[in-house]
């Protein structure tokens, strides 16, 4: 049995087990936020349930741009408080986990000699407060360097560029493997058990009650020292649970990718573009496609899918077009999307991209506290913040966070090695791909959709057919057809596993075309689901 496996299939013995029991932290909120707060606070002994209304990572924290990155962006804003915790934090993440932390270079083009002078300011500051390494630093290319080891830019515009180390990451799996470590250390953990209604007692929270998503009436009724709403975009919800007519705090900033095929966006690094508003966009290379993000938009919904728009699809293509010296890309070169919505503390009177991505802790009527804002690169650190304050509530001596050492499960091996190995057998990309998603259990998921099926369910708590296509595979966005032709060899894997019927199997697959359909709705050309 692996560290910390994840295995749903006796979920009703698991809210059966949660009816009644007490614990010192409740955590609502299965993104990366809630469980980077469950690992810490159950590797400091406390007692802690961890509970996620749909799949754990299927809001936000699968929705990224997939950076563990500086924010070199913050710096321009002042916030270096921000971008110092970024850049140190992003040592943590490879320490624990170097299988989620692919270093990848950022390619900033620069078009004459004062910007690259700028940038290198800026870098040369953002290394000093980040303690990079020299053999990490900036380098300066010309242009004939550009044209050289970018070949698809078009560099007639340019003086040179300035190349800067970041970090590729595989956000929901990074999830996961928090969740997986919180149970490893006692937590429990469950998903698709959405919070009914929260328990007061003279004022103060005590407790909630869970219903189960997946038809079951059965319902939990949970007992907890300590509550923490850690709900992403849907924060103000949870509070309006605690309050009724609390005030939103919150501001959510939709964000869209798109993804082609590497052939037609043949990058070898990430390639930062300007956009129409002047804000930075990004061309990423990750296997046989390239994405182009982010947009970032104000969209007042906390929709699980927020819809694509027209114009953000015109948006990123045209910032790629204007840089790329391509054929240009069009609506037919576009092969998957996908959306998501950032739970930004609202600022009056900023656009989206302005409002700071720092976390702030609220204490509610009630007691709860809510976590909202940070950044995915800076998860750990804000979890540790939160824990610190959970045994400050509890009356717990302090005790020191352990989470900047110890490895995630599956993050305990060589890179190079494992990725050689499984090459040895396979094509060397799709080796990258499986040590990319599964790290050192990568041997354990190789063989195919079925493979990654049974190491889904049996390892990582999949219930639903989406739950493996689009956050344990990459598939949705990453695969041929957007993985179309796995869904039903993943469906009867599953089936087998949990007992679906015929009928639910036809139905989890049209549940997943319908996301992809959704998602590419907004294309010139006809979009037809095989």
């Amino acid at each position: 049995m692996q560290t910390g496996a994840l295995d749903f299939r006796n979920r009703s013995a698991i809210l059966d087990g949660l009816d009644g029991a007490r614990f010192d932290l409740l955590v609502i909120g299965g993104g990366v936020t809630g469980a980077g707060i469950a690992r810490d606070a159950a590797m400091r002994g406390l007692s802690v349930a961890l509970v996620e209304a749909r799949d754990f990572a299927s809001g936000t924290s699968s929705r990224s741009s997939k950076m563990i990155h500086g924010g070199l962006r913050y710096m321009a804003q002042g916030d270096l408080g921000l971008v110092q915790e970024a850049a140190s934090e992003r040592k943590a993440v490879e320490a624990i986990a170097p299988h989620l932390t692919k270093m990848t270079p950022f390619v900033i083009p620069a078009k004459n000699a004062a910007a690259i002078a700028k940038l290198r300011t800026g870098l040369w500051a953002f290394e000093k407060l980040g303690g990079v390494p020299k053999g990490r630093q900036h380098e300066v290319w010309s242009r004939k360097d550009v044209e050289a080891n970018e070949p698809a830019i078009d560099a007639s515009d340019l003086t040179g560029a300035v190349v800067y180390p970041e970090y590729l990451t595989e956000d929901a799996k990074l999830t996961l493997a928090n969740v997986r470590a919180a149970v490893a250390f006692g937590a429990v953990a469950i998903s698709y058990a959405p919070v009914a209604e929260i328990i007061c007692e003279s004022g103060k929270a005590v407790g909630v009650i869970l219903d189960d998503a997946l038809g079951d009436t059965s319902r939990a009724r949970i007992s907890a020292k300590v509550i923490v709403n850690a709900a992403g975009p849907w924060v103000d919800r949870l509070r309006g649970l605690e309050e009724a007519g609390a005030k939103p705090r919150l501001m959510l900033s939709k964000g869209v990718h798109l993804v082609v095929d590497q052939a037609r966006l043949p990058v070898a690094r990430t390639i930062i573009m300007g956009a129409r508003d002047k804000r930075s966009v990004f061309a990423v290379p990750k296997g046989r496609f390239t994405y182009i993000g982010t947009t970032d938009t104000f969209y007042p919904q906390d929709h699980v899918w927020p819809h694509i728009d027209r114009d953000d699809i015109d948006y990123l293509v045209e910032a790629t077009n204007k840089r790329f010296g391509i054929a240009p890309l069009g609506d037919a070169d576009i092969v998957a999307a996908w959306s998501g919505v950032r739970p930004l503390v609202g600022q009056e009177g900023k656009s989206a991209s302005e409002i700071s991505r720092k976390d702030e802790v609220w204490t509610g009527p009630a007691g709860i506290l809510a976590i909202a804002g940070g950044k995915l690169t800076a998860y750990r650190r804000m979890a540790e913040r939160v824990v610190d304050t959970v045994e400050d509530l509890i009356g717990r001596k302090p005790t020191p966070s352990q989470t900047a050492t110890m490895p995630l499960p599956a993050g305990d091996l060589d890179v190079e090695a494992v990725t050689s190995a499984l090459a040895a057998t396979m094509p060397r990309v799709e080796a990258e791909r499986l040590v990319a998603l599964y790290g050192a259990e990568a041997p354990l998921a190789a063989g195919g959709p079925e493979a990654e099926a049974r190491y889904a369910v049996t390892v990582e708590g999949a219930l639903q057919l989406e739950d493996v296509w689009v956050r344990r595979s990459n598939r949705a966005w990453f695969d041929d057809k957007g993985g179309e032709d796995a869904l039903p060899v993943l469906a009867k894997e599953m089936a087998t596993l949990l007992n679906w019927s015929p009928s639910q199997i036809e139905a989890q697959i049209k549940a997943c075309l319908d996301i992809r359909a959704d998602s590419l709705s907004a294309l010139k050309t006809t979009f037809v689901s095989s």
